[in-house]
């Protein structure tokens, strides 16, 4: 079985980004999204960002994203930034937690490996592979072994960085900096 087959037959997996290594699964199954959080003891309510392994990909999977909103995301994206955008069809609602009406996107610079994954399948909702309160692994080695188990998926992408992205809110007037990472405040004067 292929990983591409593997994800969209409900597979949770550990994937590395541009900055920590990542456990998700399908962004569009719930059943998937369900186990996701419950290994992380992640409470129903917290959003979870959507991993799209190009911004055409980005495109693909929200189709109504206005053209600032998209402009926007190609002045920073790919890139160690997640950006909450506005969600007017509410996709991926079961990730947005209290506001469907807001979602969070991230393109990172991915291996083309991860990359071609994560559009393939339409988006991965994905979130550092670490217990609540640990740090977030920047090598494969560093996962949990207790996550490890649950995953039928598991790519070694080498050392990363160890610093969550940047997150910024763009649904306002004025670019918000809601996690401080890599960037943010050339990421925010890109995103004016």
């Amino acid at each position: 079985m292929s990983r591409e087959q593997a994800l969209r037959g409900g597979a949770l997996a550990i994937l590395p980004t541009d900055t920590v290594y990542g456990i998700g699964c399908a962004a569009a199954d719930r059943d998937a999204c369900t186990r996701l959080y419950a290994s992380k003891s992640r409470a129903a309510g917290q959003p979870t960002a959507v991993v799209l392994g190009s911004v055409d990909g980005l495109e693909a999977a929200l189709p109504e994203l206005d053209r600032p909103a998209a402009a926007r995301c190609r002045r920073v994206l790919p890139g160690a930034v997640t950006l909450i955008l506005p969600n007017p069809a509410r996709r991926f609602a079961h990730l947005c937690g209290t506001t469907p009406e807001r979602i969070g996107v991230r393109v990172p610079v991915l291996t083309p490996e991860v990359a071609a994954l994560a559009d393939a399948v339409g988006g991965v909702a994905l979130t550092s592979a670490n217990l609540r309160g640990e740090r977030p692994p920047a090598r494969l080695a560093e996962v949990p072994d207790e996550l490890r188990r649950l995953c039928t998926v598991e790519i070694d992408g080498g050392e990363l960085g160890g610093t969550p992205s940047s997150v910024i809110d763009v649904t306002g007037a004025e670019p918000a900096v809601l996690r401080r990472g890599p960037d943010a405040d050339s990421l925010v004067a890109l995103l004016r």
